[in-house]
């Protein structure tokens, strides 16, 4: 093995017995740049990318022109965590020629009225969801993370500020039974002093050599913090919440691929406090005990209201379902499906607009010939 394949495997580049890449796709389009070389994109900028070809390996490099078009989808441009080849340009900066198929992405609506979607992450192995035990602890948003974030990627949930809910017993409550319903769920959970290295070492099945795992989670969850403790330096600057509700401030600005001691990488992301679906999402996946008590009720178009035989109602009413849970699963739902049909009006606007040109450049050509 090459010192340069042997660097790349320490930042996630995923190596086959044969010492090519595991995936076909990635082999074809090296063999179509055969002048070009991998690297992984570490940091995203208006102006550019920077990107890697080993742990401590960084350089900037120029985007794809078509991806500075204003109306080119943002999410079929690079972002962190993704792999792409570049090719190095006599006097100039080396420019990406090509953007390697995604093995994982994690994805989110963006703001606005128009249908858009925004990448979070690429090529993930774990997506580490955080959620502080203090006043702003929300097992709904767990919820809408463990929604976005599944397909591919294992997610795992953890609880930060362990210190704080010994001092603070007031959510423990709500805590246990946020536990045991992810138990339920298969969802691993770790609870963590963020600034203790022996806490976080409880991460560390999911931090092996060659693994790439993202934090995720709202502003003053500890994701910063957590990225300190793992790297074993203050890099990540961090701030106070507000004392009154939890609430953090925007401390991490951008997002970043950082190689760990352990040899993984973690990208940390700024918080997130708006998280539209895509309409790519699986409700049932993540509700599957709702799911699963729908079937029981005693009509199939069982609204889940004042129905007789209503199973999710009698579960609700005998304290097995929580009353909030179903609340959101009906709100995620419909969210889900608007997104849904919002991305399908793009999709079908998009093939009107495909058809129409090369009518045109048909017309075009009888017209003028070839042009």
């Amino acid at each position: 093995m090459s010192p340069e394949t042997t660097a790349l495997q320490a930042i996630g580049w995923p190596l086959a017995a044969d010492g090519q890449p595991e995936p076909v796709a990635w082999r074809e389009a090296m063999a179509q740049h055969s002048q070009a070389r991998p690297a992984r994109v570490v940091e995203q900028h208006r102006s550019g990318y920077v990107v890697a070809d080993g742990p401590e390996c960084t350089f900037g490099v120029e985007s794809l022109p078509e991806w500075q078009r204003p109306r080119f989808p943002p999410e079929q441009r690079a972002g962190v965590g993704d792999w792409v080849l570049i090719q190095d340009l006599a006097n100039h900066k080396p420019q990406i020629v090509a953007l390697l198929p995604r093995r994982t992405s994690i994805k989110r609506g963006a703001a606005g009225e128009h249908y858009r979607q925004q990448l979070i992450a690429a090529n993930v192995d774990t997506v580490f969801v955080v959620c502080g035990l203090d006043l702003d602890f929300n097992p709904r948003r767990i919820e809408r993370y463990l929604l976005l974030v599944r397909g591919g990627a294992e997610p795992v949930v953890v609880l930060t500020k362990a210190d704080l809910a010994a001092a603070d017993p007031s959510t423990a409550p709500e805590a246990d039974a946020t536990r045991a319903m992810l138990a339920e769920q298969g969802v691993a959970v770790c609870t963590v002093n963020a600034k203790d290295p022996a806490s976080v070492a409880q991460l560390a099945p999911w931090l092996q050599p060659g693994r790439t795992a993202v934090l995720v989670g709202s502003s003053g969850a500890g994701k910063s913090t957590l990225t300190n403790t793992l790297l074993g330096e203050e890099r990540m600057k961090t701030s106070a919440v507000r004392a009154h509700d939890s609430r953090g401030r925007h401390t991490t600005t951008y997002r970043a691929l950082l190689p760990l001691p352990s040899g993984a990488c973690m990208i940390d992301t700024p918080g997130m406090r708006e998280l539209k679906p895509t309409g790519e999402e699986d409700v049932a996946e993540n509700f599957a005990d709702v799911e699963a008590l729908a079937e029981q009720c005693k009509f199939r178009d069982c609204r889940h209201g004042k129905e007789p035989g209503c199973a999710v109602q009698a579960a609700i009413a005998a304290g097995t379902l929580d009353a909030q849970r179903f609340a959101n699963y009906l709100k995620l739902s419909g969210e889900v499906a608007g997104a849904a049909n919002r991305l399908a009006n793009r999709r079908a606007q998009k093939a009107e607009e495909k058809v129409l040109g090369k009518a045109l450049n048909k017309r075009l050509d009888d017209k003028y010939g070839r042009h």
